[in-house]
């Protein structure tokens, strides 16, 4: 019986969104993995396990570094993950030297540079804001969806290459976002499923905010839903454009420019590195 070469992986984190890192620059075996293979490495029993499974490739546009494939821990393929990109950003950074980056993703190209105190800044692009960018089933108001009930009502549609509805309530802690946040994320009015914010305004620049992420549940973070909601408060004129966002597991600054794009920053950490034997993925 041959045997299977081990494939190595990084295991690194955002504010505690996590994720397992592969390069297929260096093992190409990676590439032909897919949906099965993302939920079988994913999975927190059996698996190495995390909210989203990374693949650095080789970058097909000429302006960017590398590439980024992001896989939920459900195995599907998402366009764009905050979090993740500081992270891979911050790999790269290290790899080659330089102190800025770009990133190339599903939803296009990701500039990002080393901040102040080793934090990682990363300009998100332009928030979409229109029914047919994040996108929605029908024609309607991003900024008064009429869906939801009691906590969860009226909430602010926005794209961050990723779809986003995100609901302001009195307080976050109280939300049984376990209860709701299945069912939003699967409503008739977004096609491709959304990701869900509750928000609570605690000054003009200072937000608190958990997350529903589409194909993963609660997570400790997510960078695009940071982006996502300081764009739907400063909309709702609930916020200044610039805010720190306080998620479970800590802080992200976030700024809406003038000129549309959204800006974060914050920290990035390496958790372990490993081998993962490829019999694991045979049950896949």
């Amino acid at each position: 019986m041959p045997i299977m070469a081990m494939v190595p992986f990084i295991k690194m984190h955002g504010l505690g969104n996590d994720f397992v890192v592969m390069d297929a620059r260096k093992s190409p075996l990676a590439l032909a993995w897919g949906q099965e293979e993302a939920r079988a490495i994913s999975d927190r029993h059996t698996g190495v396990g995390c909210d989203q499974f990374i693949m650095i490739e080789t970058a097909g546009n000429p302006l960017a570094d590398v590439f980024m494939r992001i896989r939920n821990a459900d195995g599907t393929e998402v366009e764009q993950c905050g979090n993740a990109t500081r992270c891979i950003a911050h790999m790269i950074m290290k790899e080659t030297g330089k102190d800025h980056v770009v990133i190339e993703t599903k939803a296009g190209l990701l500039d990002a540079e080393t901040g102040s105190d080793g934090q990682v800044a990363v300009d998100m692009g332009k928030a979409g804001l229109d029914w047919r960018d994040i996108p929605l089933a029908k024609a309607v108001d991003t900024l008064h969806l009429e869906i939801g009930e009691p906590p969860l009502f009226d909430p602010v549609a926005v794209s961050i290459g990723n779809p986003h509805a995100v609901f302001f309530v009195d307080d976050v802690e109280t939300v049984p976002l376990e209860t709701f946040g299945p069912g939003i994320e699967h409503h008739p009015l977004f096609p491709q499923f959304v990701n869900v914010e509750v928000a609570q305004i605690l000054a003009p620049d200072r937000i608190r905010m958990r997350v529903w992420e589409r194909g993963v549940g609660i997570t400790r973070a997510c960078g695009t839903g940071a982006c996502a909601t300081v764009v739907a408060a400063h909309r709702r004129g609930l916020c200044e454009r610039a805010a720190d966002v306080i998620l479970d597991g800590g802080t992200l600054r976030i700024e809406w420019l003038r000129d549309g794009h959204v800006l974060m920053t914050g920290p990035v950490a390496v958790s372990f590195q490993g081998e993962l034997d490829p019999r694991l993925l045979k049950k896949a």
